[in-house]
């Protein structure tokens, strides 16, 4: 039976990470770069890092659907990355932005071993797409360190917008699956798929924005 504690948990998780989400489309379709761009922006880091909270919180201390670990680093992590080149605007080196790549792939790490072990009991296209996606962004992270300052120059923008919808794609293919348990791993991967064509289309913007005022 559900504890009060637990309840709450689940509470402040769903309607934090449904406001993320409203926000975040409210964001896409505002104006960049605005002081309302920025307040929205703001609140959703803030319900983001409460969403990954009583996520990480329902997982470890619940032992409630452990899927929910991989979409909380998944989700977390973009987060944390997209705010970070959005303040630095650099590919610079920050031991917190090492530290923060080296928790987020270990935890993917031990979540692959613990599902092999136990034996895979959700679709592997939703689990190695996922952990997949998180590897590759961390990757890239690693390799920007390799771009010199002059040819880093506007990456910055591209990374912020990938890995800000990259979260919400997290978000999206949560509260989705959630919705429709029963078309799972459709309502869990399509989701996903909408949200990689979303980030491919303002990126394609951004490109077009930049190349028109040079």
């Amino acid at each position: 039976m559900d504890t009060p504690l637990h309840l709450t948990n689940i509470t402040v998780h769903v309607i934090t990470g449904s406001t993320a989400l409203a926000v975040g489309f409210l964001i896409l379709f505002k104006t960049k770069g605005t002081p309302l761009h920025r307040k929205l922006g703001y609140l959703f880091i803030l319900c983001m890092v409460i969403v990954v909270t009583t996520g990480a919180f329902g997982v470890i201390v619940f032992k409630r659907n452990l899927f929910l670990l991989l979409i909380t680093v998944l989700a977390g992590y973009n987060t944390y990355s997209g705010f970070r080149i959005l303040k630095e605007k650099t590919n610079r080196f920050y031991l917190k932005d090492l530290a923060a790549m080296l928790a987020a792939l270990i935890i993917a790490i031990i979540f692959i071993y613990y599902l092999e072990a136990i034996g895979f009991y959700w679709n592997p296209v939703v689990i190695f797409s996922g952990v997949g996606y998180l590897l590759m962004v961390i990757a890239y992270d690693i390799f920007r360190y390799c771009i010199s300052a002059s040819r880093y120059g506007n990456l910055w923008r591209y990374e912020h917008s990938s890995k800000m919808i990259s979260a919400m794609g997290a978000l999206f293919s949560a509260f989705i699956g959630t919705l429709m348990p029963d078309y799972k791993p459709y309502s869990q991967i399509l989701p996903s798929l909408f949200m990689t064509l979303v980030m491919i289309f303002f990126n394609l913007k951004i490109y077009i924005r930049l190349k028109s005022i040079k």
